[in-house]
């Protein structure tokens, strides 16, 4: 989190808000070596968030033994930002993001929660894809769900603390701030999904 107190005006239900609607993040948890890390998508009920390891994960082994000091931190939008567009001198580059951190425990689910958790988590994200026909896991061929659920394990994340950091230029005037948008509009839009098409083509 930005230490400059400016950046963290919006509210714990604002921020938790824009966690759950991006719905994707980096959970970490303490390991023997180093902070061990998996990227993943979750859905926030209440003050908890579901979710699911591969039974392979190191995290979902250390939670195995029961709750975890976690952290799941949730990246929203971010751009470069160039001094040329305040039309002020004497500023620098800078970098404005959106930033969330969810701070809690991880405990490990039954596996007989595993169907429901799976439920949720696509029904949540397929509701965005409308006016497509949403996705169910009885599209599956007989078998296919079992095989591929032995491999995972539901988790729930109970959300104990929420900070987030939104740095969009509130410490520039007003005209700066606006300058910089009206820039980023002409060179950035929809970047970060042109991007990740063209990787993905690139694979």
């Amino acid at each position: 989190m930005h230490p400059n107190p400016v950046f963290h005006s919006a509210t714990d239900k604002e921020n938790l808000a824009f966690a759950a609607g991006r719905g994707f993040g980096t959970l970490a948890v303490n390991g023997t070596q180093a902070p061990m890390l998996a990227h993943v998508p979750f859905h926030i009920t209440g003050d908890c968030a579901e979710l699911h390891l591969m039974r392979s994960n190191p995290i979902a082994a250390a939670a195995a033994s029961g709750p975890q000091p976690a952290v799941i931190a949730v990246a929203g939008p971010d751009s470069y930002i160039s001094p040329d567009w305040y039309g002020t001198q004497d500023l620098v580059p800078t970098w404005n993001y959106v930033a969330v951190h969810l701070r809690g425990r991880l405990e490990m689910m039954e596996d007989s929660a595993l169907p429901g958790v799976l439920a949720r988590l696509s029904e949540r994200f397929e509701a965005e894809l409308a006016p497509k026909p949403a996705w169910h896991m009885d599209k599956l061929s007989p078998g296919v769900a079992q095989r591929m659920m032995r491999m995972i394990r539901p988790c729930r994340f109970h959300i104990e603390a929420v900070d987030g950091t939104w740095k969009l230029g509130q410490n520039k005037t007003d005209a700066a701030r606006a300058g910089a948008a009206d820039a980023l509009e002409q060179v950035a839009l929809g970047q970060n999904l042109q991007q990740l098409a063209t990787l993905m083509r690139q694979a």
